[in-house]
Formats: structure tokens, sequence, C-alpha cells
């Protein structure tokens, strides 16, 4: 590759020779979700990737892909790169361990206006971290340099992540039934959806969005609107290994009302009292600011809850207890009913 060089094709815009550099740079941040994984080095036509099917009667692989959406334009602002990369694979893995699956790898896709090396490094750099976060190797990927298509400063990211479940662990709605607990797992912040509607409520292309802002506890709006996206996979393994979980429901776009009611049968819908939801001050801050019903704020955001989990009433405790003990502030939210509704809020 040193002696593949096109003097008109970077005339025309793209630099192969840069995305050999970005290739370089990135090799290390990929190298640390290798650690207990065979897989083939990035480079080659498809990546490889080694299955151990020990202790699978019935193996099913699980995928799930997405992207990063305009929460992208907020690092175009920040000028921050290294954590949008998190959002793409949290997106993606969180789906996945819905169905009880455990990610192996993690495939990405990004196409900018100009190849600049060092920040498509960046950008690897937060996609390595949110595989190490979630247990998957990054395996393969592509850079896209497309000129005239972006502008030279601008890119889009997206991704591709294969889990795995024994077909007996996949996690069955169906088990479902009236008395039933929901538990929330907290957001880290907005995640990674509903920012069409957030760059519109604040107006961040025209205000300095890295002031302090007092509702945010002097934190600024750009860098709490930039924290990634939290990624649930080992604690919801941990808790697959000693509960029986009857339904997950990762709460991304469509909010409370869209996402809670995919993981409940029909028949049947979760009643939550709204004053037990530990909405983050994030969310009251842009009601306030948008002057947005609060059905729109839930039916748009998650809320503070980025995962629901419903359990039998009698292991409610228990799961409760091991999700603490794996990191996650878990509560209870809710209760299964009968119901055609869906989600009552009340």
């Amino acid at each position: 590759m040193e002696k593949s060089f096109s003097e008109s094709y970077k005339k025309a815009g793209v630099d192969i020779t840069a995305g050999y550099k970005a290739v370089e740079l990135m090799k290390t941040h990929i190298a640390r979700t290798m650690l207990n994984t065979k897989a083939s080095d990035i480079g080659g036509f498809g990546g490889l990737f080694e299955l151990d099917l020990t202790g699978y009667k019935n193996p099913i692989l699980v995928s799930g892909t997405d992207g990063v959406g305009t929460k992208l334009k907020m690092a175009f602002l920040m000028d921050k790169h290294d954590t949008v990369g998190i959002d793409c694979v949290a997106m993606c893995v969180n789906d996945v361990i819905c169905c009880g699956a455990k990610p192996l790898f993690f495939l990405d896709y990004i196409a900018c206006g100009k190849n600049v090396p060092e920040k498509i490094a960046d950008i690897v750099k937060g996609v390595a971290e949110g595989c190490v976060q979630s247990g998957s190797a990054l395996i393969g990927g592509e850079t896209a340099e497309m000129p005239g298509f972006y502008p030279i400063d601008e890119y889009d990211l997206a991704g591709f992540s294969v889990g795995i479940v024994d077909k007996a662990n996949v996690i069955d709605k169906n088990s479902m039934k009236e008395g039933d607990v929901m538990i929330a797992l907290p957001s880290s912040g907005v995640h990674s959806n509903g920012f069409s509607l957030v760059r519109k409520v604040f107006d961040v292309e025209n205000i300095d969005i890295k002031a302090p802002v007092e509702e945010l506890g002097g934190k600024s709006l750009g860098e709490t609107l930039l924290t990634p996206t939290k990624i649930y996979v080992k604690p919801m393994l941990a808790l697959f290994e000693q509960v029986k979980v009857k339904g997950v429901s990762h709460i991304t776009g469509g909010g409370f009302y869209e996402n809670m009611p995919r993981s409940i049968p029909k028949g049947l819908g979760v009643k939550i009292k709204k004053s037990d939801v530990k909405i983050l001050p994030i969310f009251k801050l842009i009601q306030k600011r948008g002057n947005i019903d609060e059905r729109d704020m839930f039916n748009t955001f998650n809320m503070g809850v980025g995962m629901s989990v419903v359990v039998a009433k009698e292991d409610a405790a228990k799961a409760v207890e091991i999700l603490k003990a794996n990191g996650e502030d878990a509560y209870i939210i809710g209760e299964i009913v009968k119901s055609e509704d869906g989600v009552i809020l009340c």
C-alpha cells in the first residue's frame, strides 16, 4: 500500500494515503478490544471472528445496527470526537442485550467530507471504548471520504453488532403476567435520541454551548448533551445469570410510550407513577426552554431511564441488588397490569 497513490484522485478531494494513516493511528485503540478474542487484524476485505460455542446447546445469533443521529452536530460544535463512538456502539449493543444476547463483535462505518487521520482515529477511539465496555471485538469497519457530499469538517457514523444467545435463554415476553415488576436502569443523559428537537429548543448553532448552565450544576450545555450513551451489557448479563428476566426495553427514540410496550405482550401494560421517575435535570431544562408538553417529553426522550427490565415481583429485590452490585442505581419504576394502553403514566 506504500506505493498506492493517485494524484488525480487527490485533486478530486480523496487522499487515499490519509486513509492509510488513519488506520495506523487507530490500531492501538482496536487492540484494546481483542484481549480475549481470536479475530483477524483490520485491513482485509472482511472481519474474521472465531466463534466459541462451548456451553451453547442451540446458539442463536442476534444482530443490531444503528447510528448516532444528529447528536453528531454537538460533536462538531464542541470539536470533540472521541465519545460519539461510544454512542454508536451503545445504540447497537443495548438493542442486542434486550434479546438476552451477549455481544460478540462490532463493525463501524464512517463517512466524511475530508479524511483527517487524527479525527478519524479519535472517532474510532470512542468506538473501541464502547466495545471494551460491552465486551465486543472491533473486527473491522469502513472509512469513506466523500467530498462534495459531506462538508469537509463533518461526518456520519453508524455501526453493526452481532451477539449470541442460547435459544432457551432468549427473553420471552409471553411469560409476563399481571403483578410483575418493572425496574428502571438510569440513563446518563439524553443518550442518542431526540437531538433534532434538542437542537431546535436550544438553537445550539447560535449560542455559546460551552458556557456553564446553572440548572445543569454548572456544566455546559455542550458537555451535558455530548455525554455518551450508557452501555448496559455487563450488568444485564450478570442479571440474566441469576434472575429470570421476562422483558427488556432499550429506551430510545419514542421514549416510554413506544419502547416499553415492545417488551410487553398484548393485553398487558405497565403502570408508572410519574413521581417515581428520577428525571434528570437536562430533561427538565429541555421541557422548560421548549415549553414542551409532558406527554411529548415522555414520547421523545428517555427522561432518565435508559433501560427497563421486567421480573416477577418475588425476584424484584434480588434483581435490584444484582444491578446495584454491578454499578447500576436501579430502582422499581412500575407494575405490570391488565391494559391495552401499553404505558399508563399517573
